[in-house]
């Protein structure tokens, strides 16, 4: 029998997932998944932090939420907005502040506000004690001196469906940051993320869906769904040439190590 995964990133209380949600995670526990981390953010997405929460209510023990204020979202960020962040993340079972970075691909809030917003949160993290889940794209290097500025290292994190070079998730690494791999690896022009997830130690990586974005190889082109990061698993295995149980093994207890599963089962 396979060893356990964790599906260290999703969005499965989306409303992409609202007609059979119950049959989603179904699928994820028949895939030998035991925990998903399902995360709390994005207006943008039609939701907010809380219906995370609501969902891993409804699951204890295999749904584990996190909070915070995407990028995407940085433009309403006002005090009351990380106020209710702040009071969220003190919360037991919440395991990280994230998603939350910068997106200067998509651009959909100002850079100015997407750079305070992660500032802010940073230090709501450290105040919370919780690590924290970076989105990064189009922004390595600011990234990076947020994260060392704001005394990120205290808590570590995650740099989530990593999108960079491996120079990047060394640097991260130094800053306490594992790097998380998503459906994007798998993708034929995702060359230096696949160098990365060649590269990254074993002990430092994660694996992730995403869902309902970026399905892996050869599901690309239709919703993700976390049972999908066992194709993932499989796929940065070979590419390491490590055997896929031994990956799976040390990519799940990576993401309990980081988000304290084990302990809030």
């Amino acid at each position: 029998m396979p060893s356990p995964l964790v599906d260290s990133h999703c969005h499965v209380d989306v409303e992409a997932f609202d007609e059979d949600r119950d049959a989603v995670l179904e699928r994820a526990r028949a895939a030998g998944l035991v925990a998903l981390v399902v995360v709390g953010s994005g207006q943008a997405a039609g939701k907010g932090p809380r219906t995370a929460l609501d969902l891993a209510a409804a699951h204890p023990g295999f749904v584990f939420p996190t909070v915070g204020i995407h990028p995407h979202d940085a433009r309403f960020a006002d005090e009351a907005r990380l106020d209710e962040i702040a009071a969220l993340a003190a919360r037991p079972e919440v395991v990280a502040v994230g998603e939350i970075g910068l997106d200067f691909h998509y651009d959909l809030s100002p850079r100015p506000a997407q750079e305070e917003a992660f500032r802010r949160q940073v230090a709501l993290a450290r105040a919370a004690k919780k690590p924290i889940v970076v989105h990064t794209r189009l922004a390595p290097e600011l990234t990076l001196r947020i994260l060392r500025e704001e005394g990120a290292r205290d808590v570590g994190g995650v740099i989530h469906c990593f999108s960079e070079d491996a120079a990047f998730a060394k640097e991260a690494l130094e800053l306490g940051f594992l790097a998380s791999f998503s459906g994007l690896a798998t993708f034929p022009k995702a060359g230096a993320v696949r160098d990365a997830a060649l590269r990254q130690p074993l002990d430092a990586l994660l694996v992730e869906t995403d869902a309902p974005y970026l399905a892996p190889v050869p599901h690309r082109g239709r919703r993700a769904e976390p049972a999908h990061v066992a194709v993932t698993a499989a796929f940065v295995a070979r590419i390491r040439c490590v055997d896929e149980d031994e990956l799976r093994a040390a990519a799940t207890a990576n993401a309990d190590r980081l988000f304290g599963l084990s302990a809030r089962r």
